[in-house]
Protein backbone atom coordinates (compact mmCIF):
# COMPACT_ATOMS: atom_id res chain seq x y z
CA UNK A 1 0.00 0.00 0.00
CA UNK A 2 1.17 3.40 -1.27
CA UNK A 3 1.25 6.16 1.33
CA UNK A 4 3.14 9.65 1.80
CA UNK A 5 4.24 10.83 5.00
CA UNK A 6 4.34 14.51 5.39
CA UNK A 7 7.64 16.35 6.27
CA UNK A 8 6.51 16.72 9.81
CA UNK A 9 5.34 12.60 10.27
CA UNK A 10 8.65 11.80 8.73
CA UNK A 11 10.99 13.93 11.60
CA UNK A 12 8.89 12.36 14.11
CA UNK A 13 9.10 9.09 13.10
CA UNK A 14 12.72 9.52 12.88
CA UNK A 15 13.17 11.25 16.54
CA UNK A 16 10.33 10.09 18.93
CA UNK A 17 7.90 6.74 19.78
CA UNK A 18 4.28 7.12 18.62
CA UNK A 19 2.33 6.56 15.66
CA UNK A 20 4.83 7.89 12.97
CA UNK A 21 7.62 5.97 14.56
CA UNK A 22 5.00 2.58 13.73
CA UNK A 23 4.51 3.96 10.45
CA UNK A 24 8.27 3.92 9.66
CA UNK A 25 8.77 0.61 11.05
CA UNK A 26 5.95 -0.37 8.84
CA UNK A 27 7.58 0.91 6.20
CA UNK A 28 11.02 -0.82 6.79
CA UNK A 29 9.44 -3.98 7.19
CA UNK A 30 7.96 -3.97 3.51
CA UNK A 31 4.13 -3.55 4.70
CA UNK A 32 3.81 -0.15 3.17
CA UNK A 33 5.87 1.75 0.57
CA UNK A 34 6.47 5.60 1.26
CA UNK A 35 6.13 7.87 -1.70
CA UNK A 36 8.41 10.97 -2.40
CA UNK A 37 9.62 13.28 -4.38
CA UNK A 38 12.96 15.30 -4.82
CA UNK A 39 10.90 18.73 -3.41
CA UNK A 40 9.85 16.46 -0.62
CA UNK A 41 13.23 14.96 0.60
CA UNK A 42 15.03 19.05 -0.18
CA UNK A 43 11.98 19.69 2.26
CA UNK A 44 12.84 17.30 4.64
CA UNK A 45 16.97 17.84 4.26
CA UNK A 46 16.19 22.11 5.21
CA UNK A 47 14.07 21.38 8.40
CA UNK A 48 16.70 18.53 9.55
CA UNK A 49 19.22 21.38 8.93
CA UNK A 50 17.46 24.20 11.06
CA UNK A 51 19.32 23.83 14.77
CA UNK A 52 16.69 22.74 16.83
CA UNK A 53 17.16 19.28 15.55
CA UNK A 54 20.92 19.81 15.83
CA UNK A 55 20.62 17.86 19.15
CA UNK A 56 18.23 14.87 18.19
CA UNK A 57 20.46 13.88 15.44
CA UNK A 58 23.79 14.02 17.90
CA UNK A 59 21.45 12.03 20.30
CA UNK A 60 20.95 9.31 17.87
CA UNK A 61 24.38 9.48 16.81
CA UNK A 62 23.80 10.05 12.61
CA UNK A 63 24.24 12.83 10.73
CA UNK A 64 21.36 14.80 8.30
CA UNK A 65 22.80 13.32 5.10
CA UNK A 66 22.51 9.97 6.86
CA UNK A 67 18.41 10.35 8.00
CA UNK A 68 18.11 11.62 4.45
CA UNK A 69 19.87 8.68 2.75
CA UNK A 70 18.33 6.64 4.84
CA UNK A 71 14.76 7.93 3.66
CA UNK A 72 15.58 7.60 0.20
CA UNK A 73 16.73 4.16 0.47
CA UNK A 74 13.46 2.76 1.64
CA UNK A 75 11.07 5.31 -0.46
CA UNK A 76 9.95 5.05 -3.66
CA UNK A 77 10.84 8.66 -5.74
CA UNK A 78 8.45 10.13 -8.11
CA UNK A 79 8.94 13.26 -10.26
CA UNK A 80 7.33 16.05 -9.04
CA UNK A 81 4.37 17.67 -10.86
CA UNK A 82 2.39 20.59 -10.83
CA UNK A 83 -0.98 20.53 -9.92
CA UNK A 84 -2.00 24.45 -9.08
CA UNK A 85 -2.64 25.87 -5.53
CA UNK A 86 -5.26 23.50 -3.78
CA UNK A 87 -3.90 24.83 0.14
CA UNK A 88 -4.52 28.25 -0.25
CA UNK A 89 -3.80 28.38 3.13
CA UNK A 90 -0.27 26.86 3.03
CA UNK A 91 0.49 26.63 -0.71
CA UNK A 92 3.63 24.23 0.47
CA UNK A 93 1.28 21.58 1.09
CA UNK A 94 0.25 21.44 -2.39
CA UNK A 95 4.07 19.44 -2.76
CA UNK A 96 2.59 17.07 -0.63
CA UNK A 97 -0.31 16.36 -2.64
CA UNK A 98 1.93 16.14 -5.66
CA UNK A 99 3.13 13.59 -4.21
CA UNK A 100 0.16 11.77 -3.81
CA UNK A 101 -0.91 11.94 -7.29
CA UNK A 102 1.69 10.93 -9.07
CA UNK A 103 2.46 8.45 -7.28
CA UNK A 104 -0.99 6.69 -6.92
CA UNK A 105 -0.60 6.61 -2.85
CA UNK A 106 -4.52 6.51 -1.79
CA UNK A 107 -2.76 8.27 1.78
CA UNK A 108 -1.15 11.06 3.20
CA UNK A 109 -0.14 10.89 6.65
CA UNK A 110 0.18 14.38 8.14
CA UNK A 111 -0.44 16.32 11.44
CA UNK A 112 -0.76 19.02 9.14
CA UNK A 113 -4.09 20.94 10.00
CA UNK A 114 -4.25 22.40 6.27
CA UNK A 115 -4.25 19.13 4.65
CA UNK A 116 -6.02 17.45 7.59
CA UNK A 117 -9.09 19.86 7.09
CA UNK A 118 -9.42 18.50 3.14
CA UNK A 119 -10.23 14.80 4.65
CA UNK A 120 -10.17 13.76 0.60
CA UNK A 121 -8.42 14.95 -2.06
CA UNK A 122 -8.65 13.33 -5.70
CA UNK A 123 -9.25 10.02 -4.31
CA UNK A 124 -6.39 10.22 -1.89
CA UNK A 125 -7.37 9.95 2.31
CA UNK A 126 -5.80 12.41 4.32
CA UNK A 127 -5.37 11.24 7.79
CA UNK A 128 -2.95 11.89 10.92
CA UNK A 129 -0.74 8.87 11.52
CA UNK A 130 -3.10 7.56 14.30
CA UNK A 131 -6.00 7.49 12.09
CA UNK A 132 -4.47 5.79 9.68
CA UNK A 133 -3.17 3.19 11.92
CA UNK A 134 -6.97 2.86 13.01
CA UNK A 135 -8.07 2.17 9.32
CA UNK A 136 -5.57 -0.39 8.75
CA UNK A 137 -6.01 -2.61 11.33
CA UNK A 138 -10.10 -2.49 10.51
CA UNK A 139 -9.13 -3.39 6.72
Amino acid sequence: MKIVLDTNVLISALFWLGPPHKLLKLIESGNLTLCITPPLLEELGDVLSRPFFSPFIKKHNTSCEELIAAIFEIAELYSDKEIGTVVKNDPDDDRILSCALVSEAKYIDTGDNHLLYLKKWSNISILSPQQFLNHIRTC
